[in-house]
């Protein structure tokens, strides 16, 4: 009801405001999601080995990484609402591209997606941070959840786009660039009947003080560690379950289930997080909940068994990125502060998460089992349990 009672209080500008930011928030993740349920067609059609498959997943996050940096700069030289517009039609380009049925282009699509995805991902939470600076919870409880959301409609209408609708995985994968270019255009309106944000410079560097802020560093890794662990399930999961006996279509609809379960996680993350001085308790329950979850992989026991092991996945994984997202206006002061800390976790993050899907996809390789790479993904959740606990603690990352 507080809820509620907290969106009846906006104003009509926050409400478009609203609307643009969730129509972002529906763009960040389906065009990556959904190639987890059809990368083993698409290793077959194209003829590649499981980690250059795997690639296919860890190639958006390199671009993450690589634009991460940049995205601040451009965002405070153009303002924050046309590089966001920039970001959509990157995203659009980059799904369009993708689907071309070449291992170049689809390499190549697949770079501009992430960079397309990257700017909004970095802005967006210093721009909310700005412009709802009372609602920081509230707002990235509702554009987290609209995220996955997407994301686990994604993942779960893929294979019944691509086989039981006969489109193939190109036609499959291009269905996402509908919904970039509705994102294109509510924010050209938006843009036309808002003022822009560059003037009030809210990214403006400030040297080398994150990279010196340990605060800073356990915040960055917390978000690296969540984003492999939410990559390397994405795209391996299926796999995973199709080992076991699994259908490939069930499979797929088992990942969309788990997103899907990760909601009301990903929901009230944030706004239970608002609510304590230090997040701790709710860090130490997402650990367990991913390493029971993960561990329960190790015993391919029957379905209640599996299902309830992909349920606490998807507990794990919807709580931990909602809170690592809420996290960057959380240990913050203001915007400006919020935005260089976005562009920092999200650099550094993302380029720890790339190496999650190729990594894995590796292990398999070698190994021709399962184990040893779910065993990595174990550790991978203990370590980010230790940097989350680091990074609930109740400080900013610049405080003197």
């Amino acid at each position: 009801m507080n809820i509620f009672k907290a969106i009846n209080k906006f104003s009509s500008k926050q409400i478009l405001l609203t609307i643009g930011i969730i129509v972002i928030a529906f763009n960040l993740r389906p065009a990556i999601t959904s190639v987890g349920p059809v990368i083993g067609i698409i290793r077959d059609d194209i003829g590649l080995a499981n980690w250059s498959a795997g690639l296919i997943t860890s190639l958006p996050l390199l671009a993450f990484a690589a634009m991460s940096p940049i995205a601040p700069k451009l965002g405070n030289r153009f303002g924050n609402e046309q590089t966001m517009l920039f970001g959509l039609i990157l995203l659009f380009l980059g799904i369009s591209v993708r689907s071309i049925a070449f291992t170049s282009t689809l390499y190549v699509g697949t770079i501009f997606v992430g960079l397309g995805v990257a700017v909004c991902n970095v802005l967006l939470p210093g721009f909310i941070k700005d412009k709802f600076p009372t609602k920081l919870g509230l707002m990235t409880s509702i554009y987290t959840t609209c995220m996955s959301l997407l994301a686990a409609t994604a993942s779960g209408i893929s294979i019944p786009l691509t086989k039981d609708l006969g489109l193939g995985w190109q036609k499959s994968l291009l269905s996402w660039a509908i919904l970039a270019l509705i994102g294109i255009m509510i924010w050209i309106y938006l843009i036309r009947t808002q003022k822009s944000t560059s003037e009030i410079q809210l990214f403006e560097a400030s040297g080398f003080r994150m990279l010196r802020s340990p605060l800073a560093w356990q915040v960055t890794v917390f978000m690296g560690l969540q984003s492999f662990l939410f990559y390397t399930t994405v795209s391996w999961l299926p796999e995973i379950l199709h080992s076991f006996g699994y259908e490939m279509g069930a499979a797929g609809w088992l990942l969309s289930f788990m997103m899907f379960i990760s909601l009301p996680a990903t929901f009230l993350a944030p706004i239970l997080a608002n609510k304590f001085k230090n997040q701790q308790g709710i860090i130490i329950i997402i650990g367990l909940c991913a390493l029971f979850g993960y561990g329960g992989l190790l015993i391919n026991g029957p379905l209640p068994i599996m299902m309830l092991s992909i349920t606490l996945i998807g507990f794990a994984l919807g709580g931990s990125i909602s809170l690592a997202l809420a996290m960057l206006g959380m240990r913050t002061a203001n915007a400006r502060q919020a935005g260089e800390l976005s562009g920092m976790a999200q650099s550094f993050g993302y380029l720890l998460a790339s190496i999650g899907p190729i990594f894995v996809g590796l292990l398999f390789d070698l190994s021709h089992s399962w184990f040893i790479p779910i065993i990595t993904i174990l550790i991978v959740s203990s370590f980010m349990l230790l940097f989350g606990l680091g990074a609930s603690r109740d400080k900013y990352v610049l405080e003197n």
